[in-house]
């Protein structure tokens, strides 16, 4: 059972925290069993010798990746980012300012990757690599959602989530990996989907969509799944085919298919977009999880790929894709070459879901009825990875403009949250990461804090009651938070849950 905690009390204006040394130090994720990390690949537990195989990785790293080394040598402590982490606003621990996060790895590497460390270690802040320094790293790191909100306002751009990953990626090579992480991975690798959802359920998830579809609009929508020869491969986070908010959103991907008339299908192989190799630094698993995805589409043939609402989703597909796969362009294997001369060039290669159906409501394909949506009045959360990680559409902003302009197009009732926290300074949901686990559920609530204060003030001022969000973490996230903050657990879901209930069909075609 997790431990009591107190949830943070909405202040009248936000300020910068009094500290609390070690408030946070007694949490830390469980850690993966023996089986869990090996079946990934990584050894099973701590043994003798850790130490010097830590420290090693460290240094291969150091060389593999220049902006590591140069995040390392840069820092000036000026504290341009020190009440900048939702996790520090919310917790008020020392440790988790971005910058004493980031000196957890920065004294051992003075210690072993610079002179002054290695003679005068004590003048200059070097530490060995301990037990009692692996123990902080390892409570520390896994209290970062990688959200990159510190990076915006460093003079030196330093990306504390690039050092979160390594610290996580030499933690994993010496057998002290994370539980949750890791059993995901385990369960993408081997089943396609991070919920370890086999194809028959899937199969039967889809069948009783159809069905409550038929019902509730008298129009058959079908959810098609390994149909070869579709234009489309869906690849949406696995949360959308089980879970409330997130399966509103998948209906309504759904219905936006139909209406359009594009022959579409999701893959039993590669049923998930999510990859939570970004979120332990391996840039080994992402290419893993995201070869399934590219095998999936050479089989099945289609023309086109299209990522559902997911935050970390999109931007390992839009960064990442094509390097590891060759998912739009960029890698040279005849795999690669095959797909890249059967994808339509004329497409956008990956696409987000919001961009293909921003481009149909502006072609005046999509018929709404704004007023379905009138018992809501909305906000938008721009999920961190979409709004740091990525891009959408054809201008710069497009991450920001894009889901807002499919609200308005669906919707009456919009406002904005205030503009300190959102687009790129929007704080993430707590949740992100690697930390949506409930063994880390007080961090999760104190690091929600930031959001639920600016969403509090529009439920005070314009009488906001539905967030939306492109994002399954976040989605996930907020429907365990916001009973904490005082919000119903539906006051959250997906802007393709508004496009779900505002779509009209019967005369498509």
């Amino acid at each position: 059972m997790a431990a009591e905690f107190k949830t943070p009390e909405y202040r009248p204006f936000p300020t910068v925290p009094e500290m609390q040394p070690g408030a946070m130090s007694h949490l830390k994720p469980f850690v993966a069993s023996e089986a869990v990390q090996t079946n990934i690949g990584f050894p099973g537990k701590l043994e003798e010798g850790w130490e010097g195989r830590a420290i090693d990785k460290m240094g291969e790293l150091l060389g593999k990746y220049r902006s590591l080394k140069v995040f390392m040598d840069s820092c000036v402590h000026c504290g341009a980012c020190t009440d900048k982490c939702h996790y520090f606003i919310g917790t008020n621990d020392p440790n988790n300012m971005p910058v004493a996060r980031q000196e957890l790895m920065r004294s051992v590497y003075r210690r072993y990757f610079t002179l002054p460390g290695k003679i005068f270690p004590k003048l200059v802040g070097a530490k060995d690599l301990t037990k009692d320094v692996l123990d902080q790293w390892y409570s520390y790191y896994w209290q970062c959602s990688e959200c990159r909100r510190c990076s915006v306002f460093c003079p030196y751009g330093i990306d504390t989530a690039e050092v979160t990953m390594a610290a996580r990626t030499i933690m994993d090579h010496i057998g002290q990996g994370q539980k949750y992480s890791n059993e995901i991975l385990g369960k993408v690798h081997k089943i396609g989907n991070n919920l370890g959802l086999p194809g028959p359920a899937l199969f039967n998830t889809l069948e009783g969509l159809e069905e409550d579809v038929k019902e509730d609009t008298g129009v058959d929508v079908r959810f098609p799944m390994d149909v070869k020869g579709a234009e489309v491969l869906l690849v949406t986070p696995s949360a959308d085919f089980f879970a409330e908010p997130h399966i509103d959103s998948l209906i309504g991907y759904a219905k936006v298919f139909h209406a359009a008339g594009v022959s579409w299908t999701l893959s039993s192989y590669a049923s998930e977009a999510g990859n939570f190799g970004l979120f332990n630094g391996s840039y080994e698993m992402m290419r893993k999880v995201a070869m399934r995805i590219r095998t999936a589409a050479l089989e099945l043939g289609v023309k086109r790929i299209i990522v559902g609402e997911c935050g970390h989703a999109w931007r390992v597909a839009y960064a990442f894709w094509n390097t590891l796969a060759g998912i739009g362009a960029g890698a040279n294997d005849p795999f690669a070459i095959e797909l890249q001369k059967q994808l339509d060039p004329n497409c956008k290669q990956p696409t987000h879901i919001c961009e293909y159906t921003w481009d149909l409501i502006q072609q005046g394909r999509l018929k709404f009825d704004k007023e379905a949506n009138d018992h809501r009045i909305i906000t938008f959360h721009d999920s961190c990875n979409v709004a740091r990680g990525s891009r959408m559409g054809d201008s710069p902003g497009g991450q920001f403009e894009i889901p807002r302009n499919i609200i308005r197009a669906v919707a009456n009732k919009y406002y904005d949250m205030s503009p300190e926290t959102i687009r790129e300074v929007t704080f993430c949901c707590g949740g992100g990461g690697g930390v949506l686990t409930d063994d880390l559920l007080e961090l999760r609530v104190k690091g929600a804090f930031p959001r639920m204060e600016a969403l509090n003030r529009l439920k005070e001022d314009h009488g906001v009651n539905f967030m939306a969000t492109i994002c399954a973490i976040c989605k996930a996230q907020f429907t365990k938070v916001l009973p904490y903050y005082g919000f119903k657990m539906n006051n959250v879901g997906g802007v393709h849950q508004l496009v779900s209930t505002a779509i009209v069909l019967g005369n498509e075609h």
